[in-house]
């Protein structure tokens, strides 16, 4: 093992092994952030050269997308080698060098472990679909075809059509939630298990603080194989997969959710302990999503964090929305931990998405910095980044092109880094030719022009970030009284001695609010019983 990554490794186990609860995490898609060797890809040392752009920021991690050998159908969710770099990215030397240059930053470093499913070309899939009776057999899930010869059940895929492909050599179907070249493991095969606990190690020997968790709740599938049950179409919603896709046709009771998920995720906690290392889970689930993330992250022996898909929806939250999903947070997740986002590389950027004026992108910062749990934002956010329109004919996306016209996929939110506004490729890339283009109206924003201009959205970020780790309520207080009233969203944040008050106008006109009894420090807006449009107020109460 490198010697100096594990110096530092001893470094930071001696840090707050709490550090997670309130952090802030910036997301990185490696692709696109930073091309360092001019092939038009980004790479691990185009984002160690820009991990100085991302401590700038005052988070307290990075948070990086696949970047592991794959065939990349679908650009790096599909693993091929789970413990080593594909070339593309780079090196496991580069890869130690990003961790020391991040962690000398002051940056933890959590990265995006795959462990629902693998490519096809990993060699456990290759093994394992040769016969029925070799030593991986049942480390991927097959099932006999009903007598008719068609699949073992209904379940369906997040990318369209059967969760379940034909191998003629086995004579078996293999199920898959995603493409027919994503194989799902078998999590009731302990052998399966310990080796991907064996891939953690490998990660956190190496030096990382923590993992992101790829549709965790996706790990277990029902032993039985059982039919899942029609949704009534009232209780249909978009959030997981576009409303074109019939995945939403069915409630997911049996494919996903189960139970025996939560015993591997114990394993989990019990390898990154020792490391102080945290994990925040991706659940991917339309109607239960905030009552499995209260069940993954309830005590103190599962993962510390888990993200539903409540602020990464299509429809703009109002006061009344947020108050919501606080309180249902509150009620199924008590004793858990939350980790929110609005943005991040599977929805449209929320810039678009609901339609924000600049004012509102920096009422919503505000918010997110001020919410019970931990917040991610993602690459190019702080800039104020729209989607991008990308051509037909230049989507990389399979879920795009599956579903275009009505569904455009993800490559609008995937497209490069601008960092400098009048540099070829918008200083991402040397190279003409970018694996997505970069996006024209972009340039104007690039980093370059945003950190010379006093009023860019940047600096709030930097503000507003610095004012929740200033204040150890906003990042780790629990969250009281909260009530929303029209556009007026209220509530405290408290934490030990310190008591924060936060009202948010989520709305176009000015609003009057009552003045609270006592004598408080205003932190941020103007304490003059006006809120005005898209404003906030958040006020400290002073020691009496």
């Amino acid at each position: 093992m490198n010697a100096t990554v594990s110096q530092q490794d001893m470094r930071h186990l001696t840090k707050d092994p709490d550090w997670w609860r309130g952090a802030v995490i910036y997301q990185v898609y490696p692709r696109s952030y930073q091309d360092d060797n001019g092939d038009g890809v980004g790479d691990l040392a185009g984002i160690t050269r820009r991990l100085p752009h991302i401590a700038s920021l005052g988070v307290d991690a990075v948070w990086i997308s696949p970047f592991f050998t794959s065939p990349m159908k679908d650009f790096g969710y599909d693993v091929s080698d789970y413990c080593d770099v594909d070339p593309m990215f780079g090196s496991l030397t580069e890869f130690d060098q990003l961790i020391s240059s991040a962690h000398g930053l002051g940056l933890k470093v959590m990265i995006d472990l795959v462990l629902s499913h693998t490519s096809d070309q990993h060699a456990w899939f290759m093994e394992s679909r040769q016969d029925r009776t070799n030593d991986r057999a049942n480390w991927y899930v097959w099932a006999d075809p009903k007598p008719d010869g068609t699949p073992p059940n209904n379940w369906l895929s997040i990318f369209g059509g059967p969760a379940w492909q034909w191998d003629g050599k086995r004579e078996q179907y293999y199920l898959h939630n995603f493409l027919t070249s994503q194989p799902d493991l078998n999590f009731h095969d302990l052998h399966v298990q310990e080796a991907l606990l064996d891939v953690a190690r490998f990660w956190l020997e190496r030096g990382v603080d923590g993992f992101r968790l790829d549709t965790i709740n996706f790990y277990t599938h029902d032993a039985q194989l059982r039919d899942n049950p029609p949704l009534a179409p009232e209780d249909r919603n978009s959030t997981i997969a576009p409303a074109v896709n019939p995945y939403n046709h069915q409630e997911h009771l049996y494919d996903k959710n189960r139970p025996e998920t939560l015993e591997f995720l114990r394993k989990l906690r019990a390898v990154m302990e020792p490391y102080g290392a945290a994990a925040v889970g991706e659940v991917g689930d339309a109607q239960r999503g905030l009552e499995i993330m209260g069940e993954y992250t309830r005590g103190d022996d599962l993962v510390q964090m888990c993200y539903a898909f409540e602020l990464l929806s299509g429809d703009q939250p109002d006061a009344t929305r947020v108050a919501e999903v606080m309180h249902k947070v509150a009620e199924v997740a008590p004793d858990g931990w939350a980790c929110w986002a609005y943005s991040n590389h599977d929805v449209a950027r929320h810039a678009t998405r609901w339609e924000l004026s600049d004012q509102a992108q920096r009422l919503f910062v505000t918010l997110l910095m001020s919410l019970r749990g931990s917040a991610c934002i993602y690459q190019g956010e702080e800039l104020g980044l729209a989607e991008a329109e990308v051509a037909f004919e230049d989507l990389q996306d399979p879920y795009g092109i599956a579903f275009w016209p009505e569904f455009k996929g993800r490559d609008g939110c995937r497209t490069p880094m601008v960092w400098s506004a009048e540099a070829p490729q918008g200083g991402f890339s040397s190279n003409a030719d970018t694996w997505l283009p970069v996006a024209a109206d972009h340039l104007p924003m690039a980093v370059d022009q945003a950190e010379a201009r006093n009023d860019a959205l940047i600096h709030h970020y930097r503000d507003v970030i610095a004012l929740r780790r200033a204040h150890p309520a906003l990042a780790k207080g629990e969250m009281l009284d909260l009530v929303a009233d029209g556009s007026l969203l209220q509530f405290e944040r408290q934490h030990g001695d310190e008591r924060v008050l936060c009202q948010f106008n989520l709305g176009k006109a000015p609003i009057t609010t009552d003045r609270p009894g006592g004598d408080w420090q205003v932190l941020v807006g103007e304490d003059a019983g006006e809120i005005p449009a898209w404003g906030a107020l958040i006020m400290k109460k002073k020691e009496v």
